[in-house]
């Protein structure tokens, strides 16, 4: 119900999610209370060398924790669960409410992080209503989506009523039979909607989506036409889709096996909460297989985004220890590559036709059907709901103007529609929508190991490596400021003018004159600026590297006294503030410490 015009001003905070595809993360405050809605992520684009994993920043919600009072979560997709455990790691949640088959998913990588004790997590079913804080009521309205176990939710604040209609589709004709609550979307709509925050990312695609079931006869016919052996991947929590998969393995007559945790693991979750149903002796493992006639096979495996290290991507590489392509094999895509994987795709899919395997790929074979509304989709939203105000989400930034047109043209007005993107602070009010104010919403970057994030320093120095390469120059210099050796140099990836001899030449010729017209200047009694020496050391020899190097790589100097000599470093000046002394020597009294710089 919306409230009267005296009531408070909620504030929005998307730090992920707008203007892009993926990282889904939203910041509800209002009576100096927070609640969050989903946590996601998304993964590195080309010229992230090393990152695995690429998160919203969140310094807003480290700096304001102590107003968190929960979270709730629409559905279990990685771009919007996927961040939880992390952002667990850096502030407490206290409680998050969320469909079933999102928080089995979620507990697992919560205990997989260790961080389990830092919330709890309650399910709930459709049409519950939990209270978050003392400023947030919630109503979970079952809907359509690729993934079973999805919704839309209607939060009452003391502002008004805000309608969310996270991922969607209008699915007719679902496959496990959970319809969309259009009834109680319509409701909401008839008592009043302040404000709702919708799905853009089909804005482009006219009609309406279709149904999930209508990719079923297709499927059917490939696998069952299929001479041999058939491979299928598709996204591993696409539960429904993999529903119809093992309904046609078992009408065909085939086992089947999985291959890959994240299939396995929602596979496990969606048969245990009732969303898969099927024997269990149609499950064999891969060690099996040897049992059973090629044409009574069919594998599920990941890797329909062509990922690095996914089985899929694996076999097309003959690098999978248990499957090799066999010719005759039948390989079929039903996913469609998402925005930046198309080359890796593409790459698999040759991969195999040169192994032999008969691909079944393309928009036009049926095999695949989008999980988000297109234009019709985007306007029934619109015109069940009717809000005062609207709020397009979820997409890239010509997705998003597409849907605040739809909904001029169904009579929002202009003023009352806000296009906004990561960190802008959206108020709402019984009077007005506007951006307010804005918040730091850059990302983090995760690094292999799923611990470390990888600052924009480290980041830059990766990708000058990959592009340029590394040169290492280790330089010795005695007490007295002389070369006690000549200088060890090593490239690698480095395009260069001149011989590596050449190159060490005048690395060596480099040192001395520098040595010899400045050593002096780094010298005060016994103590010796190190620091600054090496600091100069590296600006000479950067000089040199540019005039015979093609492109810029990464300088690593070495700076370094002959073993068994002990000097006294120079003392920190300069409002250094601890009086310890400054050390930056590569080699003194065994130890080695290396410096980076950029050529």
């Amino acid at each position: 119900m919306i409230k009267s015009t005296t009531s408070p001003a909620l504030k929005i905070i998307p730090l992920g999610g707008l203007k892009e595809i993926g990282k889904n993360t939203w910041v509800f405050e209002i009576n100096d209370e927070i609640m969050l809605l989903d946590g996601g992520l998304s993964f590195p684009e080309e010229g992230m060398p090393g990152v695995n994993i690429v998160l919203p920043d969140m310094t807003y919600l480290r700096e304001n924790k102590h107003k968190i009072k929960g979270m709730i979560v629409t559905h279990g997709h990685e771009d919007h669960i996927g961040g939880i455990a992390f952002h667990l790691k850096q502030f407490e949640i206290p409680v998050i409410y969320g469909p079933r088959l999102a928080m089995a998913l979620l507990e697992d990588k919560l205990a997989e992080a260790g961080v389990s004790n830092r919330t709890e997590l309650r399910r709930v079913l459709p049409r519950d209503v939990v209270r978050v804080g003392s400023s947030f009521f919630v109503e979970f309205m079952r809907n359509t989506h690729s993934i079973a176990d999805s919704f839309s939710v209607a939060i009452n604040t003391p502002a008004g009523m805000v309608i969310h209609s996270g991922d969607f589709k209008f699915d007719h004709t679902p496959v496990d039979g959970e319809f969309f609550d259009f009834q109680r979307l319509a409701e909401h709509g008839e008592k009043g909607v302040l404000c709702l925050i919708s799905d853009s990312t089909n804005a482009e695609v006219p009609g309406t989506c279709p149904s999930e079931r209508s990719v079923y006869p297709n499927l059917e016919r490939y696998i069952s036409t299929a001479p041999g052996r058939v491979i299928l991947t598709t996204f591993a929590s696409s539960v429904h889709r993999l529903q119809m998969v093992l309904e046609i393995a078992q009408k065909t007559g085939r086992i089947v096996s999985v291959l890959g945790r994240s299939m396995l693991n929602v596979i496990a979750h969606a048969r245990n909460l009732g969303y898969i149903k099927c024997r269990d002796d149609l499950f064999q493992p891969l060690q099996n297989l040897r049992h059973y006639r090629n044409d009574q096979i069919l594998i599920l495996t990941t890797g329909s985004q062509g990922e690095p290290n996914s089985a899929l991507t694996r076999i097309a590489n003959e690098s999978h220890s248990q499957l090799k392509i066999i010719p005759g094999d039948t390989v079929i895509f039903s996913a469609s590559p998402i925005p930046g994987n198309v080359i890796p795709v593409v790459r698999t899919i040759d991969k195999l036709i040169a192994l032999g395997a008969n691909v079944i790929y393309g928009k036009e074979k049926g095999i695949h059907v989008s999980g988000h509304g297109c234009q019709e989709d985007h306007k029934l939203m619109l015109g069940l709901v009717r809000p005062k105000f609207f709020f397009p989400a979820h997409g890239e930034l010509r997705m998003l103007k597409l849907h605040a047109k739809m909904a001029e043209a169904m009579g929002i007005p202009a003023q009352n529609i806000v296009i906004a993107e990561n960190g802008d602070v959206v108020e709402v009010s019984q009077s007005a929508i506007r951006i307010v104010d804005k918040v730091p919403a850059g990302i983090e970057l995760i690094d292999a190991s799923r611990e470390g994030v990888v600052k924009g320093d480290v980041l830059k120095d990766r990708r000058q490596i990959s592009e340029d390469g590394v040169i290492t120059v280790a330089v010795s210099v005695t007490g007295d400021g002389k070369l006690y050796t000549t200088p060890d140099l090593h490239t690698n990836g480095v395009v260069s003018l001149a011989s590596k001899e050449e190159l060490l030449s005048l690395v060596n010729q480099t040192v001395e004159q520098a040595l010899r017209g400045s050593w002096d200047n780094f010298v005060n009694g016994l103590a010796i600026d190190w620091v600054g020496l090496r600091q100069y050391l590296e600006r000479e020899i950067s000089k040199l590297l540019r005039q015979k190097m093609q492109g810029r790589p990464v300088l690593v100097l070495l700076l370094q006294t002959p073993p068994g000599q002990a000097l006294q470093p120079m003392p920190q000046v300069n409002g250094s503030g601890n009086g310890k002394p400054v050390l930056d020597v590569a080699r003194q009294n065994g130890r080695r410490r290396r410096s980076a710089a950029t050529v």
